[in-house]
């Protein structure tokens, strides 16, 4: 509440004055300093609009007081100037010819002494009638002001109440002290219904992102609220379920409703509930709600679809990061540089682009740097350049909103950029990513911002890149199929993987690794490789790489033999290490009746069975690269 100050002696007009000397004030001047031009004025307008709108009705209930008497009430900002002028059109006019209009200022460095100026100089309420102004040309008013404080008690404008001083009374300034108090609490009570609103906007967007369905009901079956969650699960609307009782959806409401009021327990169980189509099974946690004289209240139902829920936990977070460091075999010092080097940058937040042939281990290195930063516990999602069809990069990467294209979902879907939000995206194989869409995704890195398909919202995201290529991507920006300018945002930590060899001194170490790993996984015995044998692996080039040398382990311990390296090749696997079920299963099938795509289908299909869906023993039986093969089972829709 505001408080009068003593009028005797009028120090602060003393030390007004003093001020206005020291700024320079002329006494002759008539108007402000400092005047506002339109564009101006609406920027202070647009800063200082909760206090116009709330002051307004104040305003116009002090004109009413005074109307008639020559007055004019003037309301400003925390710096003196102008928002809002009122008052009886005579003195009114008079005060336009002295330029007091909106965005005029009326602080002391501009004006000299006034009540508003002085009064937020001072920081009470005050009066200054007559030659108490500094400036001649108001000697003929009395102004009466009080400054306007925030919730917090920072100063945010000022009243006045200005009238011609013979007409003025010490009672004037209670007046304005009373509109004052009445501009802040008009202020406190809309922060409060703000903060309500607020609260309640977020306490309804908390309930509808939840993955469980949530219902309130009173003891006697009434639906107070659900989430959109629960309207999703029992097929009707928000509104229609707060139309219906509890005992309409829940098969044993009366068992629950009795236990958890005279119990005061918590009921967790699977339950039948009534959906709009079937009757379906549900998990139901039911809590008791107290008031606030920690009476019984209400019920709150939580319904858990566990299917429909781990479905869309693994649609929000992808894949995570699942290797670290400590699980990359080797010794060679020039590959163990690679690995320092890569552990040196895993903390900044500069894009990485790792090089080198396929097998040599990028997506390891790409999990571990992840798992080495500070974004270890954010996600890391994977996206393959080269195994989605082109038409589904952009929405895979970008994502879409509802109806931006036919078969988009109804709620859209948010792309692989928003779920990595805080994390990492690796993006292998990105130099076949399409020319057109490298434009985007430049764009998302330069400016940390992605808008999906069909929206015209951008929304801001904290995505680390790592990107990863076999190919020369310089040869690739000369021949003009991959960006310049995309190729040196990528390239700002480049990592070489070296191939397997160059670093054949690891090759017994990852033998004798993949063998133990294989064999335990396979729960089969380790084969004994001698000398002579180690001596044609090590010399053996392995085009490719740890991937081929794995896979070549894995044969040796299925066949328990030592095939001739030379004779298997990238892609072609001897009849003879091919087993007897494998055979049989490939010579049962007849294809005479099929066409030749469901020949290709059913093809692929049975040499999956047939290995049990490891990925890179079917390519190599089919004689095609792992990259071909996942492009086929999304052609052909195979899921494994």
């Amino acid at each position: 509440m505001h408080t009068l100050r003593v009028m005797e002696g009028k120090d602060y007009v003393i030390k007004s004055h003093s001020r206005c000397k020291d700024y320079d004030v002329e006494y002759s001047q008539i108007y402000s300093n400092k005047i506002l031009d339109e564009k101006e004025l609406f920027h202070v307008m647009e800063i200082n609009r909760e206090l116009v709108l709330a002051a307004a009705p104040i305003m116009n209930k002090i004109y009413d007081f005074v109307k008639g008497s020559n007055f004019f009430s003037i309301l400003t900002d925390k710096d003196g100037c102008i928002l809002n002028v009122i008052g009886d059109e005579d003195i009114l006019s008079e005060a336009f010819s002295f330029k007091m209009i909106p965005g005029a200022y009326m602080n002391e460095k501009n004006i000299g002494t006034n009540a508003m100026g002085t009064a937020i100089a001072e920081k009470e309420p005050l009066q200054v009638s007559g030659e108490e102004h500094y400036i001649s040309a108001y000697h003929r008013w009395t102004c009466s002001a009080s400054p306007i404080r925030d919730t917090e008690g920072n100063i945010i404008g000022s009243i006045d109440l200005t009238g011609y001083s013979e007409l003025v009374h010490i009672h004037t300034l209670g007046m304005v002290v009373a509109a004052a108090d009445a501009i802040e609490k008009k202020l406190q009570s809309n922060s409060y219904k703000a903060m309500l609103f607020r609260e309640k906007r977020y306490y309804e967007a908390v309930q509808d992102s939840l993955l469980s369905g949530i219902i309130i009901t009173s003891f006697d079956g009434k639906i107070l609220s659900a989430n959109s969650t629960a309207s999703e699960l029992f097929g009707y609307d928000q509104d229609e379920l707060k139309q219906m009782k509890a005992y309409e959806l829940l098969k044993e409401w009366n068992r629950i409703s009795k236990l958890i009021y005279e119990k005061k327990d918590t009921f967790i169980e699977d339950v039948d509930v009534y959906a709009r189509k079937n009757i379906q099974q549900l998990n139901l946690n039911a809590y008791l709600v107290k008031d606030e004289d920690n009476e019984n209240s209400n019920i709150l139902l939580m319904f858990h679809d566990v299917k429909k829920q781990r479905k869309q936990a693994q649609n929000i977070m992808g894949r995570h990061a699942v290797y670290t460091f400590d699980k990359i075999v080797g010794k060679d010092e020039g590959f163990l540089a690679v690995v320092k080097f890569a552990k040196k940058i895993a903390d900044s937040r500069s894009n990485i682009l790792i090089l080198g042939d396929s097998g040599t281990g990028k997506e390891l290195f790409a999990h571990s740097i992840h798992n080495y930063s500070p974004r270890a516990k954010e996600p890391f999602i994977v996206l393959n350049c080269g195994a989605i069809p082109r038409n589904l990069i952009e929405s895979e990467l970008f994502g879409y909103e509802e109806g931006a294209f036919t078969g988009a979902k109804t709620k859209g879907n948010p792309g692989k950029f928003e779920i990595a939000d805080g994390g990492t995206i690796f993006l292998d194989e990105i130099g076949e990513m399409p020319i057109d869409l490298q434009t985007r995704l430049l764009r998302v890195i330069e400016e940390g911002t992605v808008c999906r398909i069909g929206s015209t919202q951008e929304k801001v995201v904290n995505v680390r890149v790592i990107a990863a290529t076999n190919k020369d991507l310089k040869e690739e920006v000369q021949s003009g199929t991959f960006r310049k300018d995309l190729y040196y945002r990528l390239n700002v930590l480049p990592i070489r993987l070296p191939s397997l060899c160059e670093r054949r001194g690891d090759i017994k170490l990852l033998v004798e690794y993949f063998m133990d790993k294989i064999s335990k996984k396979l729960n089969k015995k380790s084969v004994y490789i001698s000398v002579q044998e180690m001596e044609k692996l090590t010399s053996y080039d392995w085009p490719g790489n740890i991937r081929e040398l794995e896979n070549y382990i894995e044969l040796v311990v299925n066949t328990e033999s030592i095939p001739d390296i030379n004779n298997i090749g990238l892609g072609k696997i001897d009849k003879k290490y091919i087993n007897h079920e494998i055979e049989k299963e490939l010579l049962e099938f007849e294809p005479c009746s099929l066409s030749l795509k469901d020949v290709e289908r059913e093809h692929i299909v049975r040499i999956l069975n047939v290995n049990d869906n490891n990925m890179s023993r079917t390519a190599q039986v089919l004689g095609i690269g792992r990259n071909t093969l996942y492009r086929k089972l999304k052609e052909h829709n195979i899921s494994c």
